[in-house]
């Protein structure tokens, strides 16, 4: 066997306990029983050290400087699978197996806290667990930026975004933030000039709620044999490629939160499962970061979902699910409220205009607490004061600011800005697959989403990571990244529509 192709094998075996530790993760934020925790942080911990062997056992390093020696025995998704190989690697290696396994337990430790710690507002109570995550993330990022030669915060983005530079993102967000206040000005203006949207009167049962999201979840094609629809404290998408595993939340007095959750889950799905089959379990056939991932699932959501075209169809079919009638069911009304701008506490209900700005704030908040010249205690009071700098608004309490997200406190640092580059990309991405396949719109009035997904299939999914992510937009839409793109697409929806 060649060295290629054992390191084929290590990997394949590396990700199946991964895959593993996924589902047992969506399993622990959904239906585990609280009394399981301890036990589940065990597991998953050993899961981490086990996969953490396979990657740093002593033959690894021989066995890449092999690989790369017969290189040119190898076709261009195999130099590609090495190449990703080697980028894994490097992380694994950089870390001790303790210090692996320390990590994964405090993390699991304070999600924990965080769940009761959150609905009562308590930052206090997660506080001693969050000051150990913090310090364990500040412990890696030093020791990587050292291995990688770069800064700190580098060297933790490149988990979720491959390559990514601070350096760019503060270029990107300081030019968004330069923008932002003058446009959300005229777009409120515009918006006085308007009849205000009506909400629908509920209750809305949650068993209805959930019926309708189902119905719209298979429209983008969502498959329920190889995937749920479940319920979590803070919606997310997990489980693998084969079992996609999609949360949501519901209220009963506003249906369009969970509907609009299980839609921008569902893009992170797809995505997932239309990677391509014949590089499963390889890193090659995983998604292309967490900007692609974003980008997949604010197409489907925001691009999409809020289209004129998609609000009419979506229109009708939830009037005719909770059996109501009404001017506040007319499509144009719904069209008003699903596009309704409002500075608001919460992120991942905020409307497309103003979430960039929660974005910017943690991006902003987390390298301050990564580089030490903030420390934890003062999270709340900096919240506070940058969201009334960026919104105008100022939570009244932690549980609608700085414990409303599950980020940082399940260990996720340098993940935050990858939404906002998402939305820049889906809009980059959007445009193309329109003026490839001009029939998208039309076909959303009838909820149809078979064109759309077929473009995103053929031009992003299958692609895996074979390509960076400014390499696979080059590709699809003739050059990299453009957060101008984005903002035209704001333009032309909240001001020129």
């Amino acid at each position: 066997m060649s060295a290629y192709s054992t390191l084929e094998k290590k990997f394949r075996r590396m990700n199946a306990l991964t895959e593993a530790s996924g589902v047992l993760g969506w399993d622990m934020s959904t239906v585990m029983p609280s009394g399981g925790a301890e036990a589940r942080m065990e597991q998953l911990a050993v899961l981490s050290g086990v996969c953490h062997e396979i990657l740093t056992g002593p033959d690894v390093g021989d066995l890449f400087d092999e690989a790369l020696e017969a290189k040119g025995e190898l076709n261009g998704w195999q130099l590609a699978n090495l190449r990703e190989m080697q980028r894994i690697w490097r992380h694994a290696t950089a870390l001790e197996g303790d210090f692996v396994e320390a990590k994964i337990k405090a993390c699991k430790r304070c999600e924990m806290v965080w769940r009761s710690a959150r609905p009562e507002g308590n930052f206090a109570a997660v506080l001693p667990t969050l000051k150990e995550v913090l310090n364990l993330t500040q412990q890696e990022a030093r020791i990587k930026s050292e291995i990688f030669d770069c800064n700190i915060y580098d060297a933790l983005l490149d988990h979720y975004e491959p390559g990514g530079k601070s350096a760019r993102i503060d270029a990107i967000f300081d030019d968004f933030s330069s923008f932002f206040p003058d446009f959300l000005q005229e777009v409120l203006e515009k918006q006085r000039s308007r009849p205000t949207p009506v909400m629908p009167d509920g209750p809305f049962p949650v068993a209805v709620q959930e019926k309708l999201g189902r119905e719209m979840v298979q429209a983008v094609g969502f498959d329920f044999n190889h995937g749920r629809l479940d319920v979590s404290l803070h919606p997310f998408c997990g489980g693998v490629p084969d079992d996609v595993r999609i949360t949501t939340r519901y209220d009963e007095t506003d249906f369009m939160i969970s509907l609009m959750g299980v839609l921008h889950e569902t893009g992170h799905a797809m995505y997932e499962r239309n990677l391509p089959p014949d590089w499963r379990l390889q890193p090659v056939g995983a998604a292309r970061g967490m900007t692609m991932h974003e980008s997949q699932s604010l197409i489907i959501e925001m691009q999409a979902s809020r289209s004129p075209e998609f609000i009419s169809y979506m229109a009708s079919k939830a009037q005719a699910a909770f059996g109501s009638d009404g001017a506040a069911w007319s499509v144009e009304n719904m069209r008003g409220i699903y596009n309704q701008v409002q500075p608001d506490f919460i992120r991942v209900d905020a409307d497309e205009v103003t979430y960039p700005a929660h974005v910017i704030l943690r991006y902003r908040l987390e390298k301050e607490l990564i580089s030490g010249n903030m420390q934890v205690e003062d999270l709340p009071q900096a919240w506070g004061d940058g969201l009334e700098s960026l919104l105008g608004i100022r939570p009244p309490n932690d549980r609608l600011g700085c414990l409303q997200d599950i980020h940082w406190y399940d260990g996720a640092w340098g993940y935050f800005p990858t939404y906002t580059l998402g939305a820049m990309a889906a809009a980059q991405l959007f445009e193309a697959a329109k003026k490839a396949s001009p029939e998208i719109p039309e076909a959303l009035t009838r909820g149809d989403f078979s064109p759309l997904m077929a473009w995103l299939n053929v031009n992003v999914h299958n692609w895996g990571s074979f390509l960076s992510t400014d390499e696979l937009l080059t590709r699809v839409t003739g050059h990299p990244l453009d957060p101008q793109i984005f903002k035209k697409h704001l333009k032309a929806r909240y001001l020129d529509s």
